[in-house]
């Protein structure tokens, strides 16, 4: 059984930072791709980082480039979302989630095992 447990969320000004963490169990993490989305209230599940399972491959979503970085610790079994300059409109719950394959993906379909989210709230 995959667990993939998320912590760091929390509220914000506009223009801070926080950082996501994303410990996961129950299988070699190591070997798999891993990703970060986002649910803001009423929209859908939406794209924002991946990493490959060496972590020589990140991918992210337009609107967060430049102000986001993703990585990993394999021997920790831990991804995180570093969140700079955040937006209000960066307001959402953040999943991570394991890919099905060891390659960066942005397909939310290519992935198996979710988080049960962090909330994360930047106010203007």
């Amino acid at each position: 059984q995959v667990q993939l447990v998320e912590s760091g969320g929390g509220l914000v000004q506009a223009g801070g930072s926080l950082r996501l963490s994303c410990a996961a169990s129950g299988r070699t993490f190591s070997g798999y791709a891993m990703g970060w989305f986002r649910q803001a209230p009423g929209k859908e599940r939406e794209f924002v980082a991946t990493i490959s399972w060496s972590g020589g491959n990140t991918y992210y979503t337009d609107s967060v480039k430049g102000r986001f970085t993703i990585s990993r610790d394999n021997a920790k079994n831990t991804v995180y979302l570093q969140m700079n300059s955040l937006k209000p409109e960066d307001t959402a719950v953040y999943y991570c989630a394991t890919s099905q394959g060891f390659a960066a993906t942005m397909n939310r379909y290519d992935y198996r095992h979710w988080g049960q989210g962090t909330q994360v709230t930047v106010s203007s």
